[in-house]
């Protein structure tokens, strides 16, 4: 975060990351997942709207590595839209030859829809099969609409519908590659490394407002903080750890895990930050009030309890114990 600060000023966009190649991450079970996780955090505790945004193009670049995609133009943005609403579907359509397509449809959720030059988006072919497309955003039939979102919670990252009318795409990879590859669920915990950044912005900003302060009752907050930071550090440093040693194992129990656990420290240090403070810096603080709204709307990208309910059934379906010291 202070190096994002110090080089690159507080009104970073995404444009500006990509220029300076902050979005050349390690690729998910290269390897060097913690690393690719850490820049992530990093952007996060700067901006959450803005880590949004760089999740998004970085999830599309892995997306396109992994399933042999187009090349992505030099300096291109890219979001990466493929939430399946059942009232908001793309409809793909060959064009008889190659993967070339023609993209009808409104897309929901389009985060960073005015500010990508690409996206990653999924759909439906004429078979009634999960696919994915590349698509330009700067061509006729493309339209980026205002509607969509009313959250004053992450209202910068843009996240509105987009209509599709017979623009051109390429599709990506075969039907169904998209959630079969291990890379989606290496994807999903990466998520969870963008919510402890969230978590990790506001803690810093507690330990701040705190350097000074001999009131119990607010270092007692901040010894609850420092408890969930930890926890979720470790969380996430295993998790990484865990796919690099087997980065084409199914991942699905491990992202479930490390997602729900970061979204628990993440409210918690919320709830204790604003406990140890008071109304003052959600009042006056710009930076503290802007991120304790992002968060939690950030995190309820997470399924809560259908979520946790998933990790349940296959905990009964693991076999022995999971919790081994």
């Amino acid at each position: 975060m202070a190096r994002l600060q110090h080089e690159h000023g507080e009104g970073l966009t995404l444009a500006q990351l990509v220029a300076a190649g902050l979005d050349n991450l390690p690729l998910p079970g290269s390897g060097l997942t913690l690393q690719r996780w850490r820049r992530l955090a990093a952007v996060a505790a700067h901006d959450l709207s803005l880590v949004k945004l760089f999740e998004g193009h970085t999830d599309a670049l892995a997306i396109l590595h992994e399933l042999e995609g187009p090349a992505p133009p030099d300096r291109s943005r890219w979001g990466t839209w493929c939430a399946e609403p059942p009232d908001a579907r793309l409809a793909f359509l060959s064009q008889g030859e190659g993967n070339s397509i023609r993209i009808r449809g409104t897309k929901a959720w389009c985060s960073g829809a005015a500010s990508v030059t690409h996206a990653v988006v999924s759909g439906w072919n004429e078979a009634g099969e999960p696919c994915l497309a590349a698509v330009a955003m700067q061509q006729p039939g493309v339209q980026v609409t205002q509607s969509g979102w009313q959250a004053v919670g992450m209202a910068a990252s843009q996240s509105v519908d987009v209509q599709f009318d017979d623009a051109h795409g390429m599709l990506v990879g075969s039907p169904g590659d998209y959630t079969r590859r291990p890379g989606f669920w290496h994807g999903g915990a990466g998520i969870a490394a963008c919510w402890f950044g969230g978590a990790l912005g506001i803690a810093e900003m507690a330990r701040e407002l705190s350097a000074t302060s001999r009131d119990p009752h607010r270092l007692a907050h901040l010894g609850a903080i420092d408890v969930a930071m930890a926890g979720a550090d470790a969380l996430l440093r295993e998790a990484a750890a865990a796919i690099d040693a087997d980065p084409r194992a199914n991942a699905e129990t491990l992202a479930l895990r490390t997602r729900l656990a970061i979204e628990g420290a993440g409210e918690s240090v919320m709830r204790h930050a604003a406990r140890a403070f008071g109304a003052g810096p959600l009042c006056r603080n710009a930076r503290f009030a802007l991120a304790m709204a992002d968060l939690p709307v950030f995190m309820r990208q997470s399924h809560a309890e259908r979520d946790l309910a998933a990790l349940g059934q296959r905990v009964v379906q693991a076999g022995p114990c999971p919790w081994v010291l």
